[in-house]
């Protein structure tokens, strides 16, 4: 009888469903890149600036973290604000590990690759369910996102200009909301929680004696410490969610 067949998978239903997530998450994410090129050029940024740091350094929580300390500091505070961005940048490469098998062999196809594995282009690959809908979720989400971002940086970037001060349409939160959006997934047990908590107190401790941008480096060392201990860790990881993109809503 017809219904004691098999059901034969459709491969082009899962290619489908790759490229309806790759863009729809590309739109949606690349909304924020207009924050990011209003805070640029507030922070003291050429428009020109900005664009090559959205054009070259192309993920969105260490540009923010990036034109926060400039902006804070000036141009003084520029070690301490390549220090930042670098470690938030820090993350892609437990990602490349990940989507080494995604992307395949060959020097010239994972040095493209590499500019695109971001949160977003590596959560939508691992959700696809076929091999070949996860080589295109990859490309088609960091290709999109690429694109999206660096036109909506520059259009960010000369609205700066137009419409003054950011603060009077809330975008100065944006740098804030964006570090929030990366710890948020991540407080799921209480070692995560602890974590937060230690830093966050350190950082805002250490704020008005170290000039800015340490005392976020500063605390990052909590993480570091309690990591290395694993203090009140578990032995089962269960309450690390799988795949979870680090930064929800930013490259």
């Amino acid at each position: 009888m017809a219904s004691d067949l098999p059901v034969v998978p459709d491969p082009g239903r899962a290619e489908r469903r790759a490229w309806r997530d790759g863009l729809g998450v590309a739109l949606a994410t690349s909304a924020y890149g207009i924050s990011f090129g209003a805070l640029s050029v507030a922070s003291g940024l050429d428009v020109w600036q900005t664009c090559v740091l959205s054009l070259l350094m192309f993920t969105g929580g260490s540009q923010f973290a990036f034109v926060g300390v400039i902006g804070a500091g000036g141009l003084a505070a520029a070690p301490a604000a390549i220090a930042s961005a670098s470690l938030l940048g820090v993350r892609n490469v437990a990602y490349g590990m990940r989507m080494s098998p995604v992307i395949g062999r060959g020097f010239w196809r994972r040095a493209a690759a590499a500019q695109f594995t971001i949160d977003e282009s590596t959560a939508v690959s691992l959700a696809q369910d076929s091999p070949r809908a996860r080589t295109i979720g990859f490309w088609v989400t960091g290709l999109g996102i690429y694109a999206g971002w660096n036109l909506s940086t520059l259009a960010g970037a000369l609205l700066g200009d137009v419409l003054g001060d950011p603060k009077a349409y809330g975008l100065d939160a944006a740098a804030a909301a964006a570090f929030l959006a990366l710890l948020w997934p991540r407080l799921r047990a209480l070692q995560p929680i602890a974590v937060g908590v230690a830093a966050a107190v350190l950082a805002v401790v250490l704020t008005p004696v170290l000039m800015p941008g340490l005392p976020v480096i500063v605390a990052a060392l909590v993480a570091v410490v309690v990591g290395w201990l694993n203090w009140l860790g578990r032995e089962d990881r269960s309450a690390e969610p799988d795949d979870v993109p680090e930064l929800e809503g930013l490259p």
